[in-house]
C-alpha cells in the first residue's frame, strides 16, 4: 500500500538556488516526485510548453477558478495571475507522490490554512554580500533592479521562522544533500511507515 506523498513547500529570496536545488533533486525525473505546475494569466514565453512550465489560462478562467475556491493559493504579480490548483495538489498526494510548490512567503501561508501537515523549507543564502555576488553574476538585471531584490530579500528572510525547515545554501551539494534527508525523513515518519508497512508491522507484533 502506498503512503500520501508530502507537500513540501519550499521558499527563498531571489538568487538563494531554490529553483537551482529543486532542478538537482528532479533532475533524472524519479516517478514519486514532482513539482506543482501552477496555473498562471501571462503570456507563454518563448519555449514554454502549456501544462509543463504552467497552465495558462485567461483572466476570465481564472477568475471563475478563484470562485469555485479551485486554488490552494493565489497571488497577482505585476498585473497577472498565479495559483495553485487544489484537485491537481490532491490528487498527485493520493498517487502517493511527494508535490514540491515553489512560492513565496504568501503563498506558503495561504497553503498553510488548507493543509497544515504540508512541510516548509526555505533556502537562505551565507550571506548578504555572496547573494548579491549571484545575482550581479546573472548578467541579467541593472544595479538599481538588483539593489531593490536585494531589499526585497532581506523582506523575504525575516520569515523564515515559519517553516519547518531552513537550508543555507553555501555549498551546493551539501544543501542538496540536505534537501534529500528532509525528504527521507518525512517518508520515514510513524504515519508513513504504518501506512506502507501495515501488514508487515502487524505480522511482526503478531504473537
Amino acid at each position: 500500500m502506498s503512503a500520501r506523498g508530502n507537500l513540501f513547500i519550499v521558499s527563498a529570496p531571489s538568487g538563494a538556488g531554490k529553483s537551482s536545488l529543486i532542478s538537482a533533486l528532479l533532475k533524472d525525473k524519479p516517478s514519486d516526485m514532482q513539482v506543482s505546475v501552477s496555473h498562471t494569466t501571462r503570456q507563454p514565453r518563448p519555449g514554454e510548453v502549456n501544462g509543463q512550465h504552467y497552465h495558462f489560462a485567461t483572466v476570465e478562467d481564472f477568475k471563475a477558478l478563484i470562485a469555485d475556491e479551485a486554488f490552494f493559493e493565489w497571488a497577482e504579480v505585476f498585473g497577472n495571475y498565479y495559483g495553485t490548483s487544489r484537485k491537481v495538489i490532491e490528487q498527485t498526494l493520493s498517487e502517493g507522490i511527494d508535490v514540491f510548490l515553489d512560492i513565496d512567503w504568501q503563498g506558503a501561508e495561504q497553503v498553510k490554512k488548507v493543509m497544515p501537515e504540508a512541510i516548509g523549507v526555505f533556502i537562505l543564502p551565507p550571506s548578504k554580500a555572496e547573494l548579491e555576488r549571484r545575482l550581479t553574476g546573472r548578467g541579467q538585471d541593472s544595479q538599481e533592479i538588483i539593489d531593490g531584490r536585494m531589499a526585497q530579500a532581506v523582506s523575504e528572510m525575516s520569515h523564515y521562522t515559519d517553516y519547518e525547515f531552513v537550508i543555507v545554501n553555501d555549498d551546493f551539494d551539501t544543501a542538496l544533500g540536505d534537501l534529500y534527508a528532509i525528504i527521507r525523513s518525512q517518508r520515514s515518519t510513524y504515519a508513513s511507515q504504518i501506512h506502507t508497512h501495515n501488514d508487515m508491522i502487524d505480522d511482526l507484533l503478531a504473537d
